[in-house]
């Protein structure tokens, strides 16, 4: 990879700044300081520096957000504030996107990444990768609905959802409950309830096949997903 490239890729600014910073004696290639833009390295086997700090390379990035309400899931938007707009800079460089979409209002896991086959096979329907909601629902809800999710219930378009498995944690005039869904759906949770004569009043995604939310993540914070993470998420493929 030219070394120009490399530094470009990896956040150092844009080759004209990369050029800048070879002039200014900045960048060493093992241990050597070097000017020439188009030299090629193997930055899996040399040691390539910028102010005396290893350039570590990255092709892929992988975050965890514990997405807030009043942002969208979208890589860009003229009027609404997106989760790329979350990231730093740096991390925006990336160019990742989010892995299907939460909706506005909506909180929970949401994953980020620029690893388009990792993307494809979590969000393909026939790798059935379970995703895991917590609800807050306006309305009694009961082991009847609960039937009806388990058989797939018909959206208002017509759509017959695939069986999702409903579980009770309150039911009330206020219920509260725990759903897991195998597709995504416009809207589908929400849509779901309001089949049964339910409406979802808050909604947040606890988890995405074997990845789940880090509670310890504020709304609208995010971090790189740790090896054991990736590597499971991988393996559910």
């Amino acid at each position: 990879m030219r070394l120009d490239k490399l530094l470009s890729n990896m956040g150092y600014g844009s080759r004209k700044e990369v050029k800048q910073l070879l002039k200014q004696k900045a960048v060493t290639v093992d241990g050597i300081h070097v000017k020439d833009a188009a030299m090629h390295v193997d930055p899996d086997k040399q040691d390539v520096s910028v102010y005396d700090e290893r350039v570590i390379y990255t092709e892929f990035v992988y975050f965890m957000m514990n997405k807030p309400p009043g942002v969208i899931s979208a890589t860009e938007d003229a009027r609404e504030a997106t989760v790329i707009d979350l990231l730093e800079p740096l991390h925006q460089h990336f160019e990742p996107f989010p892995v299907g979409r939460l909706d506005k209002d909506t909180e929970g896991l949401l994953l980020l990444t620029n690893d388009g086959t990792l993307a494809h096979n979590l969000l393909s329907p026939k790798k059935h990768v379970p995703k895991v909601y917590y609800a807050e629902i306006e309305g009694v809800v009961t082991e009847a609905d609960g039937e009806a999710f388990a058989r797939g219930v018909e959206l208002d378009d017509g759509y017959v959802t695939k069986p999702g498995k409903l579980v009770i944690l309150k039911s009330a005039d206020q219920s509260e409950i725990e759903l897991t869904i195998q597709e995504g759906k416009f809207h589908q949770v929400k849509r779901m309830f309001e089949a049964v004569g339910k409406r979802v009043t808050y909604l947040k995604r606890l988890s995405m096949g074997n990845l789940k939310l880090d509670e310890s993540l504020d709304l609208g914070e995010y971090r790189e997903l740790t090896e054991e993470e990736l590597v499971a998420l991988q393996n559910r493929q």
